[in-house]
């Protein structure tokens, strides 16, 4: 697969949610999503504080929250960092491709733990999604999860991804589902 572009709109909103570039007013959000345990429960654990935080010195925000496809979940009416949602190509030295050149797209999403249960994901996602299919010729999209994370596959399945299989990786089994972009095209970003 040719390296095609991610989503491009520096900002997209929905009913209750804005997805922005990240800036330096987020870095106490970036760092709680690298360090909570709940979070970060299927991710490999939580990161050292002390280590994000050198990170973010020594490299900025903008060396994670900076890249194409890469947004920050925030209240539309007040700007509050509530996570972090990505769209980009899923490296082809990885596992877990539906296509033999990799480079899919794939979405991820991490929500401050205190954010959970309200729908923002699933608004967030969609509305991303949405935005995406106006944007991008079709193609699939993936989600990469463990299999154990039922919050996350939960998720996907309501957005309308299938599991397609599942492989080892990270010491875990993980979890490969797929929907096409094109099937957002006709949807409402919100449900």
């Amino acid at each position: 697969m040719n390296a095609l572009p991610t989503l491009s709109a520096t900002e997209i909103t929905s009913d209750r949610l804005r997805l922005r570039k990240a800036h330096d007013a987020d870095i106490d959000g970036l760092i709680e999503l690298q360090t909570d345990p709940q979070v970060r429960a299927h991710l490999g654990g939580p990161r050292p504080r002390t280590a994000v935080e050198q990170y973010f010195d020594a490299n900025g925000i903008s060396a994670i929250a900076g890249k194409p496809g890469t947004y920050v979940i925030a209240d539309k009416e007040t700007d509050r960092f509530i996570g972090t949602l990505v769209l980009d190509r899923r490296s082809a030295g990885l596992p877990g491709h539906i296509t033999e050149e990799g480079g899919e797209l794939e979405l991820a999403y991490l929500l401050r733990h205190g954010c959970w249960g309200a729908g923002l994901a699933f608004e967030a996602a969609t509305t991303m999604l949405h935005a995406a299919a106006d944007e991008l010729p079709d193609q699939p999209v993936l989600v990469v999860t463990q299999t154990a994370n039922e919050r996350s596959l939960k998720l996907a399945a309501r957005l309308g991804f299938q599991r397609m299989s599942t492989f080892e990786a990270y010491d875990a089994e993980q979890t490969l589902a797929v929907a096409e972009l094109h099937s957002f095209k006709a949807r409402s970003p919100v449900s």
